[in-house]
């Protein structure tokens, strides 16, 4: 039988008619990976990489996910959705840190990377401002690989966890804006959009991207006034294209902003991310604003819009200075904590599947030149001029060290 030209035929015509994706799933054994989530310390942080649902494809393809109990209590996810999900939810903080890769969205503290076993993938925000000199060199000690999600760029060159965050906190701006200018927020009790034979209220952007974007949708269809500034006429142009309406826009011209800032009832800071914002309101325009006015800086992180900015925390997110009450708090789309884990979990997970199938972070970065943008830390050494200025340590050259490694 074992000779049988017939049986020799069967096997191989069952061969030629597997079909097409699982001839691919076959060929595709990317490497397994151990990823480690752990809980976020941070009083501003509520936020998760990774949803039940992306947990679950993850072990599907074959990797080992370990998750710090209670991790997703903030975003309302509960460790039986996790562990039903696959993942192995630890009672102790300090296995999560001995995995191959570790997800965070804020960044690492002092005790943590105390915990990491060295030569690991790490992955979180940057947010440079808020970083410390002890941590960056505790980090290269260990040869970590650090990755910042807010640098990653995609195929295409767009920043996709900075395109989504921006987006929600864009709506979420005017959600905050609209509660502070309520009488529960001791605001002045003024409705954000128009009522019939009542003016609407006034709202002031600074920015033109994707951020100010979503603000201004939220606000004109909450039926506001809105006014956009930029340094870029052919930002304002492009900007104006997206809506159906006409929009007043106009470049920092210092008499144009004294006029629209004492005039406004919200004044929101939305200008790129990853810079030092390009305008900033010095302290006597904010005097001249009107009592009870409100200012929303999306750029706190990075300095602030504002001469008056200075952080503030979810726990105590408001203060007023001049009358005018000052919302700053860095990361503004944790307000909605489990709709900004389900857009981060859209990304990382898909990412995560991409670096599995290229057999690792090294070959990934190789051939992703974009994604190579996030990297911060690579096997201990700096990378990110950013950080080596703010520290003055020296950086190397990603492109040249991967070229070594």
């Amino acid at each position: 039988m074992a000779n049988n030209p017939k049986s020799n035929l069967y096997h191989f015509e069952e061969q030629q008619l597997m079909p097409a994706e699982e001839m691919l799933e076959v060929k595709r054994k990317g490497k397994k990976i151990r990823i480690g989530i752990p809980a976020n310390t941070s009083e501003n942080e509520q936020c998760l990489p990774f949803t039940p649902q992306a947990v679950e494809i993850l072990v599907d393809a074959g990797h080992e996910i370990l998750i710090e109990t209670k991790a997703g209590e903030k975003a309302h996810y509960a460790d039986l959705e996790y562990s039903e999900a696959g993942a192995i939810i630890s009672q102790n903080k300090a296995d999560v840190f001995q995995c191959d890769y570790i997800f965070k969205v804020s960044p690492y503290n002092l005790s943590e990377i105390d915990l990491m076993r060295g030569h690991q993938i790490i992955f979180s925000m940057l947010q440079i401002d808020s970083q410390n000199k002890e941590c960056i060199k505790k980090m290269m000690q260990k040869k970590i690989t650090a990755i910042a999600f807010e640098y990653q760029k995609d195929e295409t060159g767009n920043l996709p966890v900075v395109q989504s965050l921006s987006e929600i906190s864009g709506i979420v701006s005017m959600t905050v804006a609209s509660e502070l200018l309520s009488m529960s927020s001791n605001g002045k009790g003024v409705l954000l959009g128009g009522v019939t034979g009542i003016s609407p209220a006034s709202v002031m952007i600074l920015g033109a991207e994707t951020a100010a974007e979503s603000a201004a949708r939220a606000a004109i269809g909450l039926g506001a006034e809105v006014k956009i500034f930029d340094n870029s006429v052919s930002k304002l142009r492009a900007f104006e294209r997206k809506f159906n309406q006409k929009i007043f826009t106009s470049l920092y011209y210092p008499r144009v902003i004294e006029k629209a800032i004492i005039s406004a009832d919200v004044v929101l800071g939305a200008q790129p991310f990853n810079s030092v914002p390009r305008y900033i309101v010095p302290r006597e325009l904010v005097e001249n604003m009107k009592n009870g006015s409100v200012i929303i800086d999306l750029n706190t992180s990075q300095g602030g819009c504002f001469e008056t900015t200075h952080c503030t925390s979810m726990k105590e997110p408001t203060f007023t200075e001049h009358g005018v009450i000052h919302y700053c708090v860095p990361n503004i789309s944790a307000r909605v904590s489990r709709t900004t884990t389900i857009a981060l979990s859209n990304i990382f997970a898909s990412t995560l599947l991409d670096i599995a199938d290229y057999g690792g972070i090294t070959s990934y970065i190789i051939n992703q030149k974009g994604y190579r943008e996030g990297v911060y830390l690579y096997n201990g050494i700096l990378t990110n001029s950013d950080l080596g200025n703010k520290f003055m340590l020296p950086t190397k050259d990603i492109d040249l060290l991967l070229a070594a490694f």
